[in-house]
């Protein structure tokens, strides 16, 4: 049902992404510094920024920071009241998933605090496939754009079964990391992702949040692929950060999947660290590969994902 929301603010970037695939983005008064897709979604005005600049920093700094802020409670990220007065917002779309990778729930409890005129909250919770698909649903009843989000979650749908109904010879055995230093698990949707692609997930639980891990539950998981995606990281500079603290490991480098050139950087900002709709772009990616022969002919975008060779 439509409530009649003409100003949104949005905390949460798979949220930003979703209301410009259903054509709202001129309703969207206010947006995070996460929120950067698609590209015109970073001229609107930032109601959250970060406190530091994880930009310039590697893997280790930023979890060394973060551990850091959060031990000694302080703020990861910081709200803009000025920034948030002038939208004015009666909508406002946060999540409660992640503490370190989206705005804490005490930013909109100071939220409602600054604004005069209390405005409606839609907290969204997602944590599988299914989570993300019913989020679409969710958000356009509430914003009048019930039919457009039903074919979307639709279309959504058939690319999923696409992968998903393919008969797979084998399904090898997969690991995804979703950082380097230390070593994190990759939960939530992804092992759920894997699973789809044609792949035996190792480690992570579907739905589980992330948590550290060791090196040797990797060599004990015995990966035949795996797959590095730094949450908020692009394959790129994914690589740089393989290059920086695992490719002269040589513990790592007798790993088997390693030695034969099965370890691959993924555009995780892009398709794996939001419950976004591109997820489904990365059920996709993922398919290509662990099943490179059988998605031979499946389009995917361009720097999603790379292979890294060993160095001999």
């Amino acid at each position: 049902m439509d409530m009649g929301f003409e100003r949104i603010v949005s905390l949460l970037p798979s949220a930003t992404e979703l209301l410009y695939e259903l054509g709202e983005e001129d309703k969207i008064y206010g947006v995070t510094h996460e929120c950067i897709y698609p590209k015109s979604a970073k001229l609107k005005p930032r109601i959250i920024n970060s406190v530091f600049d994880s930009e310039n920093m590697n893997s280790k700094q930023i979890d060394e920071t973060t551990s850091t802020l959060l031990k000694q409670g302080k703020e990861i990220f910081v709200l803009n009241e000025n920034n948030l007065i002038k939208a004015n917002p009666d909508l406002i779309i946060s999540q409660q998933t992640c503490e370190v990778c989206a705005a804490y729930t005490n930013h909109v409890e100071q939220a409602l605090r600054v604004l005069k005129n209390p405005p409606k909250v839609l907290s969204m919770d997602p944590h599988n496939v299914e989570d993300i698909l019913n989020s679409i649903i969710d958000v356009s009843k509430l914003i009048g754009k019930e039919k457009e989000g039903e074919d979307l979650r639709y279309y959504l749908q058939k690319r999923i079964d696409f992968i998903k109904n393919q008969n797979f010879e084998k399904r090898p055995k997969v690991l995804a990391i979703e950082w380097i230093e230390p070593f994190f698990t990759a939960g939530h949707w992804v092992p759920e992702m894997i699973e789809i692609a044609g792949g035996k997930n190792q480690i992570g639980k579907i739905g589980e949040h992330s948590r550290r891990m060791t090196l040797d539950e990797v060599i004990k998981s015995e990966p035949e692929i795996i797959i590095i995606m730094p949450c908020g990281f692009d394959a790129r500079r994914t690589i740089s950060e393989y290059q920086n603290f695992l490719l002269k490991n040589k513990i790592w480098s007798e790993l088997d999947a390693v030695l034969k050139n099965k370890v691959y950087a993924v555009d995780a900002n892009s398709f794996f660290s939001k419950p976004s709709i591109r997820t489904i772009t990365g059920i996709e990616i993922l398919a290509k590969i662990i099943h490179p022969n059988v998605f031979k002919k499946l389009s995917v975008p361009d720097n999603s994902f790379e292979q890294i060779r060993s160095v001999s």
